[in-house]
């Protein structure tokens, strides 16, 4: 008797520990399933240091755009006007930096002031008007995408410094142009922030519960316009690597960026900390998101299969990331 009932324990402990494992990792697993597989039937292009030099130097825009979102996401509010802000803040650089002649230190911090500015005004829609996240930001976004084509005049313009894109592609570290690590870093420094700081645990209380964080103490109206500021500051920031990789600013191809973007930070909350926005679970989402599409396209399939691949990880990640969060707030 005494030896079984010393047995039951471990197996009660050890079932949830596997499971809690198997879902904090699978996207990880499954990321390396993927690459395994494409290494099959691909192994002398898809299994190349380029090919991996390439997946993780391109998406570095994506990544940031990415953990733009988490902040808003966090505090449980949408932020559509990313992509926009992204494409204005990298066309304001351009347009000093190569119509006026401001030296690219000052055109940076304008395009970075842009960012505060989109998200100041964001704020006050959603706080102080009452305005739905959502439609407040799907509005600000289109009308900063009119705005970014008149300031434009509906062209690109090329003839970013040198200097930009020197720090942003050209110069490397391993192999991997330097805009990666920007990436990273930025994550590292959002997972500090909502791990270890005190305004990180107050946005994702916010997040869980704005009556029972008000009742709280907790200055609900001025985290989520903070979160708002900040969401539109890593987004400038992203515009500044996106003029810094092209060497010019577009005025509408950074708004195809907004579906994958949305797609990562939710598939992103499904991994690492099921039911939670975390930056390392994003960027392990956009890697892996993008791993597939590149396998794919060195199969030959053809181009639309990026969107179907993007619009069907968020129609997936939207419903795993919810029962994720459901099963986080019963404790199961």
């Amino acid at each position: 008797m005494t030896d079984v009932t010393e047995a039951v324990p471990p197996a009660r402990w050890s079932r949830p520990l596997v499971a809690d494992l198997a879902e904090r990792y699978a996207l990880l697993a499954a990321w390396g399933v993927t690459c395994i597989v494409f290494g099959i039937l691909r192994p002398d292009t898809f299994l190349t240091t380029s090919n991996f030099t390439t997946i993780f130097g391109s998406q570095a825009i994506l990544v940031v755009l990415t953990l733009a979102l988490l902040p808003p996401l966090t505090a449980g509010d949408y932020d559509l006007s990313v992509a926009a802000t992204m494409t204005l803040s990298s066309m304001v650089l351009a347009i000093l930096n190569v119509n006026h002649h401001w030296s690219i230190g000052a055109a940076i911090v304008a395009a970075l002031a842009i960012g505060v500015l989109v998200g100041l005004i964001n704020g006050a829609l959603v706080v102080l008007l009452d305005i739905d996240s959502l439609i407040a930001t799907l509005g600000s976004s289109t009308f900063i995408a009119g705005v970014v084509l008149w300031i434009s005049n509906s062209q690109t313009i090329s003839g970013v410094s040198q200097s930009l894109i020197d720090l942003v592609v050209v110069d490397r570290f391993l192999g991997i142009p330097l805009e990666f690590y920007y990436g990273i870093a930025l994550g590292i420094a959002i997972l500090y922030v909502f791990e270890f700081m005190p305004v990180g645990r107050r946005l994702l209380f916010v997040g869980r519960g704005r009556s029972v964080a008000r009742l709280s103490g907790i200055h609900v109206a001025r985290l989520r316009w903070g979160a708002l500021v900040v969401s539109g500051l890593i987004s400038a920031f992203a515009g500044v690597l996106y003029a810094g990789t092209l060497g010019s600013a577009d005025p509408t191809s950074g708004l195809s960026f907004l579906l994958p973007a949305f797609a990562a930070a939710f598939l992103g909350a499904t991994t690492i900390m099921p039911g939670r926005f975390n930056p390392l679970g994003s960027i392990a989402a956009v890697y892996f998101l993008v791993t597939g599409i590149t396998g794919l396209q060195l199969l030959g399939v053809q181009t639309f299969v990026q969107q179907l691949f993007y619009g069907g990880a968020l129609v997936l990640a939207v419903a795993l990331s919810q029962l994720a969060r459901r099963r986080s707030a019963s404790g199961g």
